[in-house]
């Protein structure tokens, strides 16, 4: 039984190994952040998650992913109900649609994991 004021949950022994092992690795570095325990950092990654989350909320009503391509990210705003493609120019992306390299497209696309892992393994950084 958890402590008075905690929960528990389950979670598959891989999911568990995962978290542990990056945990042990990182624990002089999250000590330095305040986290002391396992249980401190699964706390802190989820606290994390739900951020991201929230962030990505504000705006998936307004915006919608259609595609990924390899260079190009294909999105619906429906802000302006038009289709928006952000593509890969110079090192950076661009919103061909707003015509710029900041825009709350290119925040959308910097907002999906899946595309933030591709473009970070490519070289490139949110500069926002």
């Amino acid at each position: 039984m958890p402590k008075p004021g905690f929960k528990s949950i389950t979670i598959s022994e891989t999911v568990y190994e995962k978290f542990h092992s990056v945990y042990e690795k990182s624990k002089e570095s999250l000590t330095m952040k305040g986290i002391n325990s396992f249980a401190g950092y699964v706390t802190y990654m989820l606290e994390q998650n739900m951020q991201k989350d929230k962030t990505f909320a504000k705006f998936a009503p307004k915006l919608e992913l259609i595609s990924i391509e390899d260079d190009r990210v294909i999105i619906k705003n429906n802000i302006v109900n038009r289709i928006a493609e952000i593509v890969i120019q110079r090192g950076e992306l661009y919103c061909q649609l707003c015509e710029v390299k900041d825009c709350h497209c290119i925040g959308y696309v910097w907002s999906i994991p899946e595309i933030y892992e591709k473009l970070h393994s490519k070289g490139l950084r949110n500069s926002r």
